[in-house]
């Protein structure tokens, strides 16, 4: 009796690599996720992107960062005695340009005249088409190390925001809030305005609580974004 054939093995060839994992143009638009965590974006003209987020472009694209002044005298402000506030760059030209965030998880939203609040740790980019502002919740800053601020998204146009993990939605109703820990807070409906809820006893201060002291809490209608992970809040570079 003859033995059963021996399965080809894999040759792992350069030239198998190459092929594997060779960048693919798959005609989505302005913004494709190139793999579950690296975004492309086929840029002809203008994107905002999070600062320290470009991994490789090709082509003809100029970066500038936002100048403090471009999100007004308030914002200016706040940095000047918070350093506090996300950093943005502009990334002008034409070409392709891949932007990831720490191996995190990348998705693509397209808002058709609708709001959103992002975590300012969560944004990765977004079209110029879209109005923003960056906000600091000035309760909760004094709560936790570094504060937590947010970027409120409005008009037309597309973003990728980033998650640790799968992002998963929960729908907010009138007589059904939702509550969340603010590190595992990654976006929610532009017309909702979080509360803050503490719940700080001498068991938490001596480490014996269930340690979720600080929570967000949702009331209205809307959605709120989360992720099964507690980002540390951001810290900005000193002198950066």
């Amino acid at each position: 009796m003859n033995p059963p054939p021996i399965p080809d093995s894999p040759s792992y060839t350069l030239q198998d690599f190459i092929k594997a994992t060779a960048q693919q143009d798959k005609g989505q638009g302005m913004f494709e996720k190139e793999t579950e965590r690296l975004l492309e974006v086929n840029l002809d003209g203008r994107v905002n992107t999070k600062m320290g987020s470009m991994v490789a472009y090709h082509g003809d694209i100029r970066f500038t960062r936002e100048k403090m002044l471009d999100q007004g005298m308030g914002s200016l402000l706040k940095k000047a005695f918070t350093g506090e506030g996300m950093r943005i760059t502009y990334a002008d030209g034409r070409g392709k340009l891949y932007l990831a965030d720490a191996g995190k998880k990348v998705s693509i939203i397209r808002l058709n005249g609708e709001s959103i609040f992002v975590n300012g740790n969560d944004v990765l980019a977004f079209e110029s088409t879209l109005q923003h502002k960056i906000t600091m919740m000035k309760r909760v800053a004094a709560m936790m190390a570094g504060g937590l601020f947010n970027i409120r998204l409005e008009g037309s146009g597309m973003l990728a925001i980033t998650t640790h993990f799968e992002p998963r939605t929960l729908v907010v109703e009138p007589g059904r809030p939702v509550t969340t820990d603010p590190n595992a807070t990654v976006a929610w409906s532009g017309n909702l305005q979080p509360q803050f809820k503490t719940d700080v006893s001498l068991r938490t201060i001596l480490g014996r609580g269930s340690g979720e002291s600080f929570q967000m809490h949702f009331e209205g209608s809307g959605f709120v974004v989360i992720q099964p992970y507690e980002e540390v809040a951001y810290q900005p570079q000193q002198g950066s």
